[in-house]
């Protein structure tokens, strides 16, 4: 499993939008590892921005 899809399932499981240290807390990841892997989410539209700095899956 690489990061986005960590991310993705960190998202997922929490049901409701997190910011990107949320993420990395939850899932235990680096943040500036969540940070690139949001940005390839952003760019493939498979997440989405309910709030400013809030991120939900699309």
């Amino acid at each position: 499993m690489d990061i986005t899809e960590k991310v993705l399932a960190v998202m997922r499981q929490s049901g409701e939008p997190l910011n990107a240290g949320k993420i990395a807390e939850l899932g235990g990841l680096d943040r500036k590892e969540v940070d690139k892997a949001m940005n390839q989410l952003k760019k493939e539209e498979k997440i989405v921005s309910p709030k400013r700095c809030y991120w939900s899956p699309a």
